[in-house]
Formats: C-alpha cells, structure tokens, sequence
C-alpha cells in the first residue's frame, strides 16, 4: 500500500511537471519563432515599400538580414537590387523564384525549399518581389530547440529525484500510521483470542449440561467473532508481508487440484455442481499455504453465492503468466461493486454479515495474490460472476 502510494505521489507530481514544462518551453519556442518572424516580415514590408538605395547620403537603415528584390515589368524583364550577398543568381534561378512566389497566393510567405521568405506587391505591370534569407532563423530556432530539449530532460530529471525524496518524505507519516493500524490489528486479534477461547468452553459446557437457548447463541456469535479475529490474523499476516518471507517453488495445479478436494461434498450438499479445467505442471513461485487460501476463499464465495454450476478452470496465458478463474451464476454484480468488492469490510449485501461474512475475505485474497506480483479482479455478464486470478509462471520449473 505504502508503496503504491509513494508510486502514485511521484506521478502525479511528474505530470504536472512534465505540463509545465512543455507548456514553458512550448512558449518560448512558439515567442521566438514568432519574434523572428515578425522581425522579418516587417523588413521585407520595408523593403517592398521603400527600397534600399546604396550609396543615398543621410540615410541609415537597420537591415540586418540578406535580402535582394527583383522588380518585374509588363515585358516580363526583370531588375535585381540588393543582391550583393546572391551573386550566384541567374535568370533561370530568379524565374524559379518569382514562380514559386506566384504559385503560392499569397503576398507574404515562406518558400522553404529556397530558404527565402518573400513579400510581394505592386501591380501586375509592375510587380516587386523582395526575398530574405531566413537560413539564419531557421539554425536559431533548430538550436533553440535542442537547448529546449536537453533543458527539459534535465530538469525532468532533477524533479524526478526531488519527487522520490518528497514523496519518501511525504509517506512517512503514513507509513508510520499504517504500521501501528497493522500492529494494532495483529495485538488486538491475539489477545482476544484467549477470553474468546474461554467464553466458547464455558458455552460447550453449558450446552452439554443441558439445552440451554443462551448458551446457543453464545455459541454463534462466539463463533462468528472467532471467525472474524481469524481473518484480521490473516490481513495481519498478509500486510506483514509473511507471503513474500515463505515464497518457494509451487506446483499450482497439484495446490488447486488438492484444494478443490474438500469442496466437493460441500457443494453436493449445497445443490451444487463443480466443474473443473486444471493445465498440469504450471508451477509458480510463492507461498503455497497462501496461494491454497486464495483458491479457498475464491471457492468458499462461489458456494455462499453461487448457483447450479460451479467452473474452476486453471490455464497457461502465453509464456509469462497463468489463470485462475472461479465462475458461478448468481444475483449479477453491479460495475460500482465490482469496483469496491475487494475493498475491506465491504458487502455488496449488507444481510451478509448475518451469516458470519465481513467483507474480509476477498481482500486477503487481493493482499496475497499482490504480494506474488499478480492480479485479482472480477467480472459479471450474462448472470456469471467470474473472479480472476493472474499470477507469473516460474519458468524453469514449469514443463
């Protein structure tokens, strides 16, 4: 539990982290590029309306970027300004240019297979096109980009060590109130243990003596609370982490073949059937006395509530993992319980505490079958309710 929650606090915290990050230095990509880019097209809207003249006295202009303008008359002749940096331009060159320009639309606009942001205007007998290198531009917001990157990995990195030590931090003091909740549970099982011992002798004393109707339900309620500190002793257990403590190699089919065993005159009696589908040789590491009380509790469900046919099927699922499926008809479980059935003390019908169930076992069984690294859920369609058991396989014993 600890750990998952220490899990759950370092993710949330990376992914608001990782938002804000992209968000961050989304912005200062997107306000760059943008910034560059007003820089240029307001040069060549300069440009286009009042031309540069090279050598005019008095007139100093802020052009910082590589530009030239071809102007094109009614005859289709063309005039190069300001080419100085583009002595490499022909004719054949410049009508690709001025095409391309055409082609495209629109007065201002990119021609990126040129590496040219171009502005066009005037009229068709007197076009002017202006064209600026955006090469510059282009290699700013490429290392930008890369600064951008190598500074979100680093600082993904820095606050994901900052979240594991806040969230070791943060956990303490539930790790600490979880601690004492188990030890509570555990001291609180054992020392009831023995007045309830006494009260059930001096009950079957009482009985024996004579029929006695106060020393009968003595006797059921003695029992059921007996029932009720033995599974808390099993939470106990399983919240220790004793599973893990006596993990071994385990032959699951052989376990689930001799756990049906004593159910079967149970659910003969019941007006039950029991079917089964057991895979040979499908071995698991864990602890066997555990994983039986898992096949027990799933069992002991099916028969409390299950009707006509009980079907226990255990089969390989590719080659990492097996499944374990309990499946009986019954009263169909709604989406919320199949949520919340393996939560403590929980009863999707409240009558069933009459009848000594808590609500306890289902939740031992999800505390074992976590602590052997697998997964327990619960499904309800068509009047079949099916409970799931996955579990790795340990390959170097299975056949």
């Amino acid at each position: 539990m600890i750990r998952r929650l220490r899990v759950k606090f370092v993710c949330i915290n990376m992914v608001t982290v990782t938002v804000m990050l992209c968000v961050i230095l989304g912005m200062v990509l997107h306000f760059t590029r943008q910034s560059l880019e007003d820089k240029s097209v307001r040069l060549l809207q300069t440009l286009a309306a009042e031309p540069v003249q090279p050598g005019l006295p008095g007139r100093v202009r802020e052009v910082q970027l590589p530009y030239f303008t071809v102007e094109l008359n009614w005859q289709g002749d063309m005039r190069v300004a300001g080419a100085g940096s583009y002595s490499f331009l022909d004719e054949g060159y410049l009508a690709e240019l001025l095409s391309a320009a055409m082609s495209a639309g629109e007065p201002i606009g990119v021609l990126p297979e040129y590496g040219l942001r171009y502005c066009r205007s005037g009229p068709p007998g007197g076009q002017k096109f202006v064209f600026v290198d955006i090469s510059s531009e282009v290699s700013t917001m490429q290392n930008l980009l890369r600064s951008c990157l190598l500074i979100g990995c680093a600082g993904f990195l820095a606050f994901l060590l900052v979240s594991l030590l806040l969230a070791r931090w943060a956990v303490q003091p539930v790790d600490a109130a979880w601690k004492q909740q188990r030890q509570f549970v555990a001291d609180a099982s054992h020392e009831l243990k023995t007045p309830l011992t006494v009260i059930l002798t001096n009950a079957e004393l009482l009985q024996e003596s004579g029929p006695s109707p106060f020393a009968g339900n003595i006797l059921v309620m003695a029992r059921q609370m007996r029932g009720l500190i033995e599974n808390l002793l099993d939470l106990a257990r399983v919240d220790s982490g004793l599973a893990e403590k006596t993990s071994r190699p385990v032959d699951l089919s052989r376990l689930a073949s001799d756990a049906l065993l004593p159910f079967e005159p149970v659910f003969f009696e019941g007006g039950l059937a029991l079917e089964t589908e057991i895979a040979e040789g499908i071995a698991i590491q864990g602890s066997p006395d555990h994983l039986r009380q898992v096949v027990e509790i799933l069992l002991d469900n099916a028969g409390k509530y299950g009707e006509g046919t009980v079907s226990v099927r255990l089969e390989r699922v590719g080659g990492k993992s097996c499944l374990l499926s309990v499946a009986s008809r019954g009263a169909s479980i709604s989406k919320e319980d199949l949520r919340n059935i393996f939560k403590r003390f929980y009863r999707v019908d409240e009558a069933r505490s009459r009848d000594g169930s808590y609500g306890l076992g289902l939740s031992i069984a999800e505390g074992i079958v976590q602590a052997h690294r697998g997964r327990i859920w619960a499904e309800s369609e068509g009047g079949i309710n099916t409970f799931f058991v996955r579990l790795p396989v340990d390959k170097e014993k299975t056949a």
